[in-house]
């Protein structure tokens, strides 16, 4: 496992501090129990990481034995990181602090970390495609409330009901335009409220019978099921 450890206790809770308490350890556990695999993956989860950062906590896991690093092509050279047992263990961890964190921190505090790049990712990895057109769709979401830069972003459903996050205009007629703001969407999105409690707040062009369904094919946040309304803050 890790060397040079801080706590020099032989307590289990102590040394296992000493692998999963370090700056930005969890939050990238938490993307590769999630299912990302690769170094840009990964990056697009944690966008606030820096990539020295990441190199350095993927390097630690690896020699702690919770993942290992495999080559998955060589022109380009390609690395994935994929989860060992002792990573796999790490699942009822992560999400037993996640959803204590959704019970117990406050949604004030929680709305005011609002970050839309990991937002879509989270959106388009969890999104229903069961709901929406068998041949697909492009919905756009766009965020009035934030720079140009990041204001638009589209979720790509294909046929066979995978799903692409696109940056930038992918050149294709859009199904349904969301017009909102970033907390709107991020409070539905944790289970604060629903699409039907905010239908003032959010403007919808386009596919009626998309936009109908929108809560169902929207998906949720893994925790949003814990979410204690009763806590919400103004």
């Amino acid at each position: 496992m890790v060397k040079n450890s801080g706590y020099k206790q032989f307590c289990p809770v102590a040394m296992a501090s000493e692998i999963l308490c370090t700056r930005w350890t969890l939050v990238l556990l938490r993307e590769l129990i999630a299912g990302s695999t690769r170094f840009n993956d990964l990056r697009r989860g944690v966008p606030k990481m820096s990539p020295s950062l990441l190199s350095k906590r993927l390097a630690e896991l690896e020699e702690a034995g919770v993942l290992i690093r495999k080559q998955a092509s060589r022109k380009p050279a390609i690395y994935e990181y994929l989860l060992t047992d002792a990573g796999r263990d790490l699942h009822n961890v992560v999400e037993s602090v996640g959803i204590w964190g959704q019970k117990w921190v406050s949604t004030k505090s929680s709305l005011e970390n609002l970050d839309p790049s990991l937002l879509m990712w989270d959106m388009r990895r969890n999104l229903n495609p069961t709901p929406l057109p068998e041949s697909g769709a492009i919905i756009q979401f766009f965020y009035s409330n934030l720079p140009k830069s990041k204001q638009s972003w589209w979720l790509i459903v294909e046929v066979n009901g995978a799903v692409d996050l696109c940056w930038s205009d992918p050149g294709k007629q859009v199904d349904l335009l969301v017009e909102t703001d970033l907390k709107t969407i991020t409070a539905i999105w944790m289970g604060m409220t629903t699409v039907k409690e905010e239908l003032g707040n959010i403007t919808l062009k386009g596919d009626k019978k998309i936009a109908v369904k929108m809560q169902k094919w929207l998906g949720l946040s893994p925790f949003a099921a814990h979410a204690n309304r009763s806590k919400i803050e103004s």
